[in-house]
């Protein structure tokens, strides 16, 4: 680099260095100034890459003086600064991601993905947790509830707990000084069936030709699994031997087990089978991602009721018999049909109330009519017979 040399502009100087990306010399610029008495020398930047020319050098000399700008060191510092701010710095938008990251895709993973995106990421994504107060969720909650059904709302603002949640078990944040409110949804719909409308669908399912999705809505009827638990069931799940099902990576995120009855255990026995590991394997062998369109023709046939859902109304079926028949508690109910906890099967609990109090009446006319033959066996009494 040449020695510096002078411009027009007091305290404005320049040496000539190899121009940057061209051929040539161009200019590099420096101020010289003095601040609180101490001579202070700056680059300020070059003549092509920085687009400078002597007057731009000299309005920027200015501002140094006035304080109204930082030097180049300065300027770099903060930046640094602000960088290494920002990279200890979790908002949910960050912390969403790296919950994302280490969740398997799946379809659920990608309404997660949908929902933040449109809801919460445009109101919290650049916040950091403790920065979210109260009112943030109250009026989120109440806009949301204009437009959207409250299972909805419920569903957004759960994900907005489970960011949060995550970020706290990983160290990433701190836990809300507050609750986030739910909405109440009363949606606990329990489908049932009648004898006959259970026998038309039985019917309906043997008459179709499509014995994958046929024998797919057998195992939904006969054993309860959920619709996601037979899209994803191979075979080596299947323990013939001991009679179990093998239930992996289920809704409930814990593997589980439940009983093959003979039921369910014949339709697979004699179900056939292919070189995809799937027992209802979808297109070139890989998992089945719906069946939905096939069960709802099903369902049609059998003239079933419009609001009855084609594949998880035959869950509820299932654990209405079980309930109904007064020979299932609630606890071995809960436990067949892998729910996380007792309250997601209370709502079968009045089938079993119904079925218990039947039990009591068949007592109750048992006896009446011990106590009516005792009246009959006293109308034809004789001295010296005992009444039994």
């Amino acid at each position: 680099m040449s020695k510096r040399k002078k411009t027009s502009y007091p305290g404005v100087f320049y040496r000539e260095a190899r121009r940057i990306g061209g051929k040539g010399l161009e200019k590099v610029y420096y101020i010289v100034f003095k601040k609180k008495g101490k001579v202070i020398e700056e680059k300020v930047g070059r003549q092509y890459v920085d687009d400078l020319t002597p007057a731009k050098v000299a309005r920027i000399r200015s501002e140094r003086i006035e304080g109204k700008r930082l030097s180049r060191k300065e300027f770099k510092e903060q930046t640094d600064a602000r960088k290494k701010a920002e990279a200890n710095r979790w908002t949910i938008d960050r912390i969403w991601n790296e919950y994302r990251a280490q969740k398997h895709d799946s379809k659920g993973l990608r309404t997660d993905t949908g929902r933040y995106d449109l809801y919460l990421k445009p109101r919290f994504g650049d916040k950091e947790p403790h920065e979210l107060i109260l009112l943030d969720m109250d009026r989120l909650r109440i806009n949301l509830l204009k437009k959207k059904k409250p299972q909805t709302v419920k569903h957004i603002l759960a994900l907005l707990k489970r960011i949060i949640n995550f970020g706290v078990q990983k160290n990433l944040c701190a836990r809300l000084p507050f609750s986030i409110e739910l909405p109440k949804v009363n949606n606990l719909k329990t489908e049932d069936l009648t004898s006959d409308e259970l026998r038309r669908l039985l019917k309906a399912i043997e008459s179709d030709p499509n014995i994958q999705v046929a024998n797919f809505m057998k195992m939904a009827l006969f054993t309860g699994m959920r619709r996601g638990e037979l899209l994803k069931l191979q075979w080596n799940h299947i323990d013939f031997e001991k009679g179990f099902i093998h239930i992996v990576d289920p809704k409930c995120g814990v593997n589980q087990k439940i009983p093959l009855n003979e039921t369910a255990k014949g339709i697979l026995e004699s179900h056939p089978r292919t070189d995809s590991p799937f027992i209802f394997p979808g297109k070139n062998g890989k998992q089945r991602v719906t069946v939905t369109k096939a069960a709802n023709r099903i369902k049609k046939k059998a003239g079933l009721p419009d609001d009855f859902r084609s594949l998880h109304g035959l869950r509820h079926v299932y654990a209405s018999m079980l309930a109904s028949s007064g020979e299932v508690d609630m606890y071995t109910l809960q436990k067949l049909l892998t729910h996380k906890s007792p309250q997601m099967t209370q709502r079968y609990a009045h089938l079993r109330d119904e079925a218990l109090t039947r039990a009591a009446g068949t007592a109750d006319d048992i006896f009446k009519r011990m106590a009516g033959n005792k009246e009959d066996m006293k109308k034809e009494y004789k001295p010296n017979e005992p009444i039994i």
